[in-house]
């Protein structure tokens, strides 16, 4: 594992990370301002996907991945270091940015089986009667639709594709669930970053992203039918209560796309960061584990600040039982 340099005082003050980035927005202003408080810490974050982030933990290159999606078994096994634990860290919505001209004030209205639909390449103009039909009032033009998709792997995409294969039984048969598909039709961008930057340069664009990548590009984020039949756009509100209807989430039980309930947002989710359990530098362990007990507690507040929503209780307290788990290497618990 890269180990944390230890200062003169004994304490970890260099902390390694890679993966995620649905979670970049939001670890850059945290870990500033963690940093500020504990100016003898210092972290380094990689922004690479969730795909890269679970490699490079598993190679033991970094002192913590973080991911979108939770390792799964194969992955757990594959670890050099040991056991994983998989804390929960932050919870948002991913927004389906366009880049069309409509009338002022105008929002894009869809359903999951129209978007799937689209990313599936069987909608292919924007002035398909089924766009047309969710849009009345609506001038939509005849151009061809551009649809951008991840080209790398990505936690970000697997939210995306759990929530089309929970709403559309064409697009389960076909692509599924994953942090990589084959995908249909479309270009790839990496990143959200470069999905954002790829929707905002693209005429007739369509893409899917975390939603605080669409702010700097004042990129407008479609109106999405819930399970409840009404049209939400992702907001902290909107997401919470999404995040409301399953507040007992696992590492193996953590999908909470297409919830029930009149303001859910349906494309939610959690991103999870990953350390080993038994930490092979007691003084980067203890400083790994004090900063994302920070992170998942105190640290929220960057998150409310920054377009995600903050941990509800129960979350925060499954973070806590996970930190918990974690020990250094004579087995002795890091989290006081």
């Amino acid at each position: 594992m890269a180990a944390a340099s230890t200062g003169p005082n004994g304490h970890a003050p260099t902390l390694t990370g890679a993966g995620s980035t649905f979670d970049a927005p939001f670890f850059a202003v945290a870990f500033a301002s963690y940093q500020q408080q504990h100016p003898g810490v210092t972290i380094g974050y990689s922004a690479v996907g969730s795909s890269a982030g679970i490699a490079a933990i598993s190679a033991q290159q970094v002192d913590f991945g973080a991911s979108d999606v939770p390792m799964n078994a194969s992955e757990l096994a594959a670890a050099k270091g040991g056991s994983v634990t998989q804390v929960p860290v932050d919870l948002g919505g991913e927004g389906i940015a366009y880049n069309l001209s409509l009338q002022a004030g105008a929002r894009l209205h869809l359903t999951g089986p129209v978007l799937a639909a689209i990313y599936l390449g069987q909608i292919t103009r924007w002035n398909d009667p089924a766009l047309v039909a969710l849009n009345p009032g609506l001038t939509l033009p005849p151009a061809a639709i551009t649809v951008v998709h991840r080209s790398d792997g990505s936690g970000t995409t697997y939210i995306f594709s759990n929530y089309l294969t929970a709403i559309s039984p064409a697009w389960a048969a076909k692509v599924g669930t994953g942090k990589t598909l084959r995908w249909p039709a479309g270009q790839g961008a990496e990143g959200n970053g470069g999905v954002a930057t790829a929707v905002d340069r693209t005429p007739y664009s369509i893409g899917y992203l975390e939603q605080a990548y669409s702010q700097g590009l004042t990129l407008p984020l479609a109106a999405l039918r819930n399970q409840a039949g009404n049209y939400v756009t992702p907001s902290a509100q909107t997401v919470a209560a999404d995040a409301a209807q399953k507040p007992a989430i696992t590492p193996t039980d953590f999908s909470i796309v297409n919830q029930p309930g009149a303001a859910s947002y349906p494309i939610s989710g959690y991103s999870w960061a990953l350390v080993y359990t038994r930490q092979p530098s007691q003084a980067t362990g203890t400083a790994l584990t004090a900063m994302l007990d920070w992170l998942t507690h105190d640290g929220q507040a960057s998150a409310a600040a920054n377009g995600y929503v903050p941990l509800p209780s129960q979350v925060e307290q499954l973070a806590r039982t996970m930190l918990g788990q974690i020990t250094g290497p004579t087995g002795t618990h890091l989290l006081s």
